[in-house]
Order: structure tokens, then sequence, then C-alpha cells
């Protein structure tokens, strides 16, 4: 169990909703999942609409935290605008900024990042950043008060996992905030390669929506997710050049 601001949650699991093929495959994996916390991207939503097609709309959404993003943002004037209409339409009052500084490969700006969660801070929102794997960028955003960090594990959508953990560990270890590990991970031993590194949760769409069977890469990640934070609770034993013997020498018969 941990928490942000004022929520608290027992899934370490944050799940996008995006890409799903059709709405029951992406419903029946939510489930599965048993995460607590759903994200999506405001600009993809028709929330002043009920006419219009809704990604969300085979979910009781009643059931789970909803976590919108600023993705589509290219500043932070941008990024407030986007938080502001989420806020105004009862979604939550919690928002994930996700301002992009590059089109090819989507890594966000760092500038606008901080100016953005410096200015919803200021209007009282619950501010998890998105950014790179930067140890001072994310030592900056957490002195600037936001709720959690949200550091990439590598590029959105690329699913090559963990690009460097040296990073990530630092951020993890100099944190006085949760550490979500978000955007790359590929598989369910990127997700526990991240908890084992000590991450508070992990957020992940594109490994599961399309993954061959979404439905099973969902249980897959909950189950990995679950199975790194035990192992870091528990402590791993070091790394040695030479073998150890499993068993005691000392007092076998000769």
């Amino acid at each position: 169990m941990f928490s942000i601001g004022p929520y608290t949650f027992h899934s370490r699991l944050f799940l996008g909703t995006g890409k799903f093929s059709d709405f029951d495959t992406q419903k029946e994996a939510v489930a599965v999942s048993e995460t607590e916390v759903l994200t999506f991207a405001v600009r993809r939503m028709n929330i002043f609409e009920p006419t219009q097609p809704n990604f969300l709309e085979k979910i009781d959404v009643a059931n789970y935290t909803l976590l919108p993003n600023t993705a589509g943002a290219k500043t932070a004037e941008e990024a407030v605008r986007i938080a502001r209409l989420a806020k105004a339409s009862g979604l939550c009052d919690m928002i994930k900024v996700e301002i992009i500084g590059c089109d090819k490969t989507l890594l966000p700006d760092p500038v606008e990042t901080l100016r953005a969660t410096e200015m919803l801070l200021e209007e009282g929102f619950i501010v998890l950043p998105y950014t790179s794997d930067d140890v001072l960028l994310a030592k900056r955003l957490q002195d600037l008060g936001c709720h959690a960090i949200m550091p990439g594990a590598s590029p959105i959508g690329s699913g090559l996992g963990i690009i460097n953990p040296v990073n990530l560990r630092f951020i993890i270890e100099q944190a006085t905030v949760p550490v979500i590990v978000d955007a790359g991970i590929g598989s369910a031993m990127d997700a526990a390669q991240a908890m084992e590194l000590g991450a508070d949760a992990v957020l992940l769409n594109t490994a599961v929506a399309l993954a061959n069977q979404p439905v099973k890469m969902a249980s897959a990640m909950k189950h990995a997710i679950i199975a790194g934070r035990e192992s870091f609770e528990a402590g791993r034993i070091p790394k040695k050049h030479y073998a150890t013997a499993s068993s005691p020498l000392e007092g076998l018969s000769k």
C-alpha cells in the first residue's frame, strides 16, 4: 500500500486505456490487472459530449481513480489548460503532466515540464510529472513539491524496457515522494525489474494493449509487479565473483 497526496492504493500497477483493439478486450484486461488507477489523454476524450463514443464506456469508472494526462501539450501553458479542462469535467484533481519536446523520440521537455509542474501546484493540483531518467531533473521536480515522479524506463511505446537502471536507482534512492516508472516497459520482466529497483509503481499501456494476448499480459504484469516488490522488500543476496556452496561443508564425514 502506498499513497499519492490524499489517495491510497493497494495495486502498484497503473494502466493506460488506449490502443486496445476493442472495448471488450480493454475491459477484460483492466479487470484482470486489478489496477486501481486508469490513465488516459484528455485530448482523446469527448468529455463534454456524452453522445460521442467513449473508450471507457465499457468500464465502471466509479471503481477506479482516474489519472488524466496532458499528452499533446507542447508548452506549460497548454498543459495547464488541459489540466483545468480535466478538473472542470469532474474527472480528478490529480494530473499527469506530459509535455513532449521531441516528436521523433517523444522525450519530455524538461523546461516546460518544470514550468507546468510549478504552475499546477500553485493552483492546487496533485501533480505527477512525466520526465526522463535525468536524476537532477527528478530532484528539481521533487523540490518544487510534486506528489510523485514518473521517470521513463525508455522512450514511449518502444518496449525497450529499462535502458538506464543506474539512473533510475539514483532517482529512487533520493526520492521522498513515490516513484512510478512510466514508458517503455515491454514485458513482465521489465516490470519486475522496475519494482526490484525500488519503484513504488509502474505505469504501462502499450505492453498490454498491443500484446498478442492483452488479457494474459495484463495478468502477467500484475504478478510481475507483486513479485518484484516482494523481492525488493526481501532484499537480494549480494553478487559475488565466485561460487558459494549452498550446503555447509563443516561436519561432513570423511
